[in-house]
């Protein structure tokens, strides 16, 4: 699957993944298992179906359509669309992923997530914003999921962004080979790193993997001279302490090399809707989203100890 790849969304206008206005291309897969995700539709790599209560009036087409059985019985609309109704419309366990359900509904109640596109339909589309990219010192963005995990397709949408004369960031958790990440280098302009926890038990219990790979790949990626922007997604009860931040401190400038500026990106729960349209239950949904104005404490943390830094990670606000 070199020259083509599930995609879940192609983002225009863009303003917090890189500098300037920017496109972020989602790729589908991802080795890590977030608990705070706010992209779940991007963690399994195979195509998935989100069920949207509200559009679906219990026609039962998808039901005669699927050939595993895997669809609920209709039951009346409004009692499906009730808070707290234990009901979802297809039963995971049976489903094969025939995608027959999503094509006969007749309201775009079931739509399929992850779409196979080749590295040209995207950089087409990638393309057609180019004068504000021009204006702003914007370009593409590929993210996901994880990118690293689709190594030769990103490579070549990397590598063919750059010779369309794109400003390329990759946005990565850091968990993969160095041999992989060291590739993509090539045709990357800046490298978007998240920093979830420094603490290796803590970070497997809440992205079921452990740090050491990812901690000691961004201490080598410090040492290629690219440019590095450190992103924490800062989360109530895992890494938002005052000791989580001086920890993060603490590391940052033990590496061998600079980065170029931290970005404090503050949690939320606006994505909790995928959740459901997915069939999952998301504990995190009932945590009320983080006021940035919390993390200006922090972030003098960070300053006082010579790390430009940003709450948002705006890439139109110039770090301290």
């Amino acid at each position: 699957m070199g020259n083509a790849c599930l995609i879940t969304e192609i983002q225009r206008f863009a303003i917090n993944d890189g500098p300037g206005f920017r496109t972020n291309v989602f790729l589908k897969g991802c080795p890590l298992k977030c608990a705070w995700c706010h992209n779940p539709e991007t963690i399994d790599a195979k195509a998935q179906i989100y069920w949207k209560k509200r559009l679906c009036v219990q026609c039962g087409a998808c039901m005669e359509a699927c050939p595993t059985e895997a669809i609920q019985p209709p039951i009346d609309p409004v009692l499906a669309q009730s808070e707290g109704v234990d009901y979802y419309k297809i039963d995971l366990a049976r489903c094969n992923h025939s995608m027959q359900c999503a094509a006969v509904c007749p309201y775009g109640a079931l739509e399929i997530t992850g779409k196979l596109l080749t590295v040209k339909e995207i950089l087409d589309e990638v393309e057609s914003d180019l004068p504000f990219y021009k204006n702003s010192g914007g370009g593409m963005t590929l993210s996901g999921g994880e990118p690293t995990a689709h190594p030769d397709f990103a490579e070549k949408l990397l590598a063919g962004a750059k010779a369309r004369g794109l400003h390329t960031c990759l946005d990565t958790n850091g968990y993969c080979s160095w041999e992989v990440l060291e590739k993509l280098l090539a045709y990357t302009d800046i490298v978007l790193f998240d920093l979830k926890h420094t603490d290796p038990e803590k970070h497997k219990q809440w992205t079921g993997v452990d740090n050491a790979l990812i901690m000691k790949n961004l201490a080598r990626l410090t040492q290629t001279g690219v440019e590095i922007w450190v992103r924490i997604p800062v989360v109530p009860g895992f890494n938002d302490s005052i000791e989580d931040h001086k920890a993060a401190v603490e590391f940052l400038n033990g590496l061998p090399g600079k980065i170029r500026r931290v970005d404090l990106l503050p949690y939320h729960n606006w994505c909790q809707d995928k959740y459901g349209w997915l069939g999952l239950d998301w504990p995190l949904g009932r945590v009320e989203a983080m006021e940035p104005s919390l993390l200006e404490i922090p972030k003098e943390f960070y300053e006082m100890s010579g790390l430009k830094t940003t709450i948002g990670g705006s890439g139109f606000e110039e770090a301290n």
